[in-house]
């Protein structure tokens, strides 16, 4: 009965997520596939007026959210807490060019973990996101995304300023992979 709870949660953020990407003009869409943002990543990529693009790196959507607003495109960034120790260099774009610049960043390596793997990066990810210059703004409810997600893109996008939204793994649900 839980599990089906968490699946119920992740469909209404998931959705309220895309619906302000709708609303905000959100038009490119990059990850690198995680369960966290699968159904995020699903609505996306049904519609026609987002191009979603997979990544084999998440430094490879820093730059091209950069070239999205370049060309005159809002872009957005998803990916796991883990992918956020991968893009340190490539974040000094941002900084140094003041691209305005959103990412919604599951975390891992919080409640109810199970992989010891995912602790250091997990929790040194909103310290790691700030010394990079990167405004940051956590949600811990569900019933807080849709709010959150607004106002990170109007930040970005209104002061060409680069903000991480973390969904914490509690709101999400651990993962188990079959280990009990």
């Amino acid at each position: 009965m839980a599990e089906h709870n968490v699946l119920d949660q992740m469909v209404n953020w998931s959705d309220d997520i895309f619906k302000k990407f709708k609303e905000q003009r959100v038009a490119i869409v990059s990850y690198v596939p995680d369960a966290g943002h699968m159904r995020l990543i699903e609505l996306c990529q049904q519609d026609s007026s987002i191009k979603t693009v997979a990544l084999t790196t998440e430094e490879e959507g820093v730059a091209l959210s950069a070239g999205a607003y370049l060309g005159g495109k809002r872009a957005v960034l998803l990916m796991q807490s883990s992918g956020v120790g991968n893009c340190i260099n490539m974040f000094s774009l941002l900084k140094t060019c003041q691209f305005p610049f959103l990412t919604i960043v599951t975390m891992r390596g919080e409640w109810g973990e199970f992989n010891p793997w995912q602790l250091p990066t997990g929790q040194a990810t909103p310290q790691v996101l700030e010394a990079c210059g990167i405004h940051v703004m956590r949600v811990d409810e569900s019933r807080e995304v849709a709010d959150t997600i607004e106002a990170a893109l109007k930040l970005a996008y209104n002061s060409y300023s680069a903000v991480a939204v973390l969904l914490s793994q509690r709101m999400l649900g651990s993962k188990s992979f079959g280990r009990k």
